[in-house]
């Protein structure tokens, strides 16, 4: 997720065209009126030609980074919920394809998501929530295509350098023993394996790659490259054979529709491996509408995934409720089914992987598209947007305008029901609204039909012989509350469930739930920072670890936490309120830091980076020692105390005035936290 594609997708509005619904009956006069009163423009649906290419499905992505963060932390059946609509069949999204990021340790876009091997010799393969969200969908659709991609690498691949490919067999070997931990903890079988989001590929790396997973009998799994744009990789597979014959996907991101010759000539599948990065609206949605057509009509992609799958990590992040469907309240159980989700709904529950798209696909003369897919078995689907037997066409259809206006996904009457003898039949659909219309004949197998389809703006129909869509729902959740003004976590689990805490975001770092063996009494259950390297990056993440918590719109506040300070010398912690920023911006948060430090320091800031002191000075601490922490922010005047004495009274804090509550580490270090509390009002 880059961004730049994400800006240049969000100006993307698309104008959704479709048709109306109308009575089998009329065949001669309605179309005679239609031609009369509106032009109509008319379109073949053909096969004689052969089929064009092979449907590989529709997804979405969990990462890039940590936007499925708060999901994990949902109470059931309200989890259950959520995942039904994205992945359940014939019930909401129905996704063919759920794309992973492989957690790297490092900030993705809004936020980290740790790495099955944090170090060298670590190997933990129930780090992060994605295993569990692969489960959850295969066990909704046990069809669904897996996807890995990294976008951070853990440190030491690096070996010193900012870069995964110094070694590309330790590189390969951290990617494939991902791939081997989905099998062997979790008997999930990965699919397909990327190779760096949007960043440089190495040729040779590929094929070290390939030659590893056939080594460990992993044939099956495929490889894309570059996940970024179409070249240099399209030519870079045309000069190099060995390359060509590793390479089974190029996946590009945010093509805008249209593909590059180069990529064409290479005969290879194309997908938009990453596309929409939309807010969520009515008109996000009616963009991804003209997405999923557009792109194999323009571009001959067989596969569009989402940025991204749902929007469950704070609002206030980077691209903000980005997701096909909201989910950023597990404290109080409240999400929201948004317009994307049934937009999805008109392709995936009417198609799957394996079908093919006919070659008489295209665009309309008043704008807008329309696909056609059959399964070579007598079914057929056609998807129209301007936003094989033919018993009879299911027609669904959806209306993105007002509120009092707006329709989801709501199947309407049969386009037709066929006389015996279907060749020599011709029907039309058509309304009494002077509208522009589409003639559409349908030939497949030796049968033909006619019909008419009134357009009309912010409107999708899907037309097809299955008969198995559906609408789902469940009841409707808990209303929308505010996060806690009171939270505490004490982090005494003994077997979590999840490897972090709830409602935690790390932004840099990665911190985790730790046991401290030699400690059985009040801390002897913490939570840690765990990474003492910094990442290979992704994105300009920030030089200290932070983990942000609460509501953005807190002002008022009172945070106290036990702190404990592991590396000598040069080791720090703190504390913060009113943070602003998160994700890509971490570098530049600003609010409002306490700091220890363990060369007996204290530092207060007005940022993260600790370029702006409020007020500094000596005080007892050391590493090795368990200190408590009190922030306290009022208005324009911010205190603090240390092991419940004054430290610091009344300084002057004007910026900002809101903000999420923190903790964190000077540097990448280990450090422990305990018996965190806020106390908070908004603004």
């Amino acid at each position: 997720m880059a961004e730049t594609p994400h800006q240049a997708s969000r100006q993307r509005q698309a104008k959704v065209m479709t048709a109306a619904a109308g009575s089998a009956g009329r065949a001669v006069v309605p179309l005679l009126l239609c031609a009369l009163l509106a032009p109509c423009a008319a379109y073949v649906l053909d096969d004689s030609a052969g089929l064009g290419r092979e449907f590989d499905g529709i997804g979405a992505v969990s990462g890039g980074g940590a936007t499925s963060r708060l999901l994990i932390n949902y109470s059931e059946p309200y989890r259950s919920e959520i995942l039904d609509y994205l992945f359940k069949p014939n019930f909401g999204a129905s996704l063919h394809i759920l794309k992973v990021e492989i957690g790297g340790d490092g900030q993705t876009t809004d936020g980290t998501e740790p790495s099955h091997m944090h170090y060298t010799l670590d190997e933990n393969y129930f780090r992060g929530y994605e295993w569990w969200l692969m489960k959850e969908a295969k066990k909704r659709n046990p069809d669904i295509t897996l996807i890995g991609l990294p976008w951070s690498f853990p440190g030491w691949l690096g070996k010193g350098f900012n870069w995964p490919y110094v070694n590309l067999e330790l590189t390969a070997y951290y990617i494939v023993s991902w791939i081997l931990g989905a099998k062997r903890y979790h008997d999930l079988d990965i699919d397909y394996i990327g190779i760096w989001n949007e960043r440089s590929f190495d040729s040779n790396y590929i094929k070290v790659l390939r030659r590893m997973l056939n080594t460990q009998g992993l044939q099956k799994v495929k490889i894309i490259a570059s996940d970024n744009l179409w070249e240099p990789i399209s030519t870079s597979m045309l000069l190099d054979s060995a390359l060509w014959k590793v390479i089974d996907v190029i996946g590009a991101h945010y093509p805008g529709t249209h593909t590059v010759r180069n990529a064409q000539l290479t005969q290879k599948k194309l997908w938009s491996s990453e596309d929409f990065s939309t807010l969520n609206s009515d008109v996000g949605a009616g963009c991804w509408g003209r997405i999923l057509n557009q792109n194999y009509i323009n571009g001959y992609m067989t596969s569009t995934i989402a940025w991204n799958l749902v929007a469950s990590y704070y609002e206030q992040l980077p691209y903000g409720r980005c997701g096909l469907m909201t989910a950023q309240e597990p404290w109080s159980g409240h999400y929201v089914v948004e317009s994307p989700i049934w937009v999805t709904a008109h392709t995936t529950q009417f198609t799957q992987p394996g079908w093919y798209y006919l070659k008489t696909v295209g665009h309309l003369e008043k704008g807008g598209s329309y696909v056609a897919l059959t399964d070579g078995l007598g079914n057929l689907t056609i998807i129209v947007e301007t936003m094989s037997d033919i018993p009879e066409l299911q027609v669904w259809y959806t209306k993105l305008a007002k509120p009092l206006e707006r329709t989801l996904f709501k199947q309407l009457d049969s386009l037709w029901k066929l006389p015996p003898v279907f060749p020599s039949s011709s029907m039309t659909l058509t309304s009494h609204h002077l509208r522009p219309c589409a003639v559409f004949a349908v030939q497949l197998d030796d049968s033909g039909g006619r019909f008419t389809l009134d357009l009309q703006e912010d409107e999708l129909f899907t037309l097809t012989t299955l008969t198995t869509g559906r609408k789902g729902s469940h009841p409707l959740p808990p209303k929308s509350q505010s996060f806690p003004l009171s939270y505490k976590d004490d982090f005494n689990v003994d077997y979590p469930f999840f490897s972090e805490p709830p409602n935690f975001a790390d932004q840099t770092g990665v911190f985790e739930y730790y046991t401290n063996i030699e400690d059985k009494g009040e801390h002897h259950y913490t939570l840690r920072q765990v990474l003492n390297q910094r990442p290979i990056t992704w994105t300009a993440d920030a030089a200290n670890t932070i983990s942000i918590i609460g509501d953005y719109h807190w002002s008022d506040l009172t945070i106290q936490c036990d702190v404990y300070i592991e590396t000598l010398n040069r080791g720090g912690v703190f504390i913060a309120g009113r943070v602003n920023k998160g994700g890509i911006l971490i570098r530049s948060a600003r609010g409002v830091f306490f700091w220890i430090f363990s060369n007996g320091s204290f530092r207060v800031t007005g940022d993260l980076a600790g370029w702006i002191t409020y007020t500094a000075g000596s005080v007892e601490v050391t590493a090795k020692v368990w200190y408590t922490l009190t922030l306290i922010i009022k208005g324009s005047l911010s205190s603090g105390m240390l092991n419940g004495k004054p430290l610091w009274t009344n300084i002057h804090v004007n910026y900002p005035k809101n903000g999420w509550a923190a903790i964190g580490t000077h540097s990448f270090e280990f450090a422990q936290f305990d018996n965190f509390h806020v106390e908070a009002t908004r603004s």
